[in-house]
């Protein structure tokens, strides 16, 4: 028999399989294993995981003849639960509404995100970042100047000039213009139109360096000389540690 012809005689098992499929499935998800019905990974029609289950195979399986699926297998059993009980996951919130989104289980996905974490994510934290004006494209800019500096040193420093308001953003600038150093160097936020503080801004950025593997710690960077106005109420100096 050729290889193409093996492999078509295989699809065609594996097809009779789904078809004449016992209730009971075995996965590998991620290498943690699961044993579950057909009914209940079918349990939401619309969803991914029921696709996966539907008509065409559309999963390998592994060497025991496990269904395979390539995710975290650690949160599948979070998603597993909701299906067999609708039991809303209180624990690894964030990583199992990931999971919830790629399986695309919509009733779970709602349900997360009404929950303190995921809502203060997206409706608070995101909704406020939302209107710092390239808040995203500052901190790829942080760490860029960071991991420049970084050459045979254990530390990276790098200056960061926040205002909330344009008032602010001028007399900021001012500082700027007598500040002894490369302006390119000084990464500015602000100003935005929020109830956030600048020290609730400053937590937020320290938050999403760290959330990208970063070690990083802030304080107020005070000028020696050469300001026209007091450096810390808008100047602060992040530092990176890499060992």
């Amino acid at each position: 028999m050729s290889i193409s012809s093996e492999h078509k005689a295989l699809g065609k098992q594996v097809t009779g399989v789904l078809h004449t499929l016992s209730p009971i499935v075995e996965l590998n998800v991620g290498g943690e294993m699961y044993t579950t019905t057909l009914s209940t990974l079918k349990k939401h029609p619309g969803s991914k995981l029921a696709e996966m289950f539907t008509g065409q195979p559309k999963l390998r399986t592994d060497s025991e003849g496990r269904f395979f699926i390539d995710r975290p297998g650690v949160y599948f059993k979070y998603i597993l639960e909701y299906l067999r009980s609708n039991q809303v996951p209180t624990q690894c919130i964030q990583d199992v509404y990931k999971e919830a989104l790629f399986y695309d289980i919509e009733p779970l996905i709602k349900q997360l995100e009404d929950s303190p974490q995921i809502f203060g994510e997206l409706v608070a934290r995101k909704q406020f970042l939302a209107r710092v004006p390239n808040y995203s494209e500052n901190i790829e800019l942080m760490i860029r100047i960071a991991r420049a500096e970084a050459v045979a040193s254990r530390h990276s420093s790098v200056i960061v000039c926040v205002v909330r308001t344009e008032e602010d953003a001028a007399r900021c600038q001012d500082a700027l213009n007598s500040l002894d150093m490369d302006k390119k160097s000084v990464v500015k936020f602000g100003p935005w139109k929020a109830a956030p503080s600048i020290s609730d801004l400053l937590d937020c950025i320290q938050m999403d360096v760290e959330a990208k593997g970063y070690k990083i710690s802030f304080q107020p960077h005070i000028a020696e000389k050469g300001f026209r106005v007091k450096s810390h109420d808008f100047f602060y100096k992040f530092l990176f540690t890499w060992w």
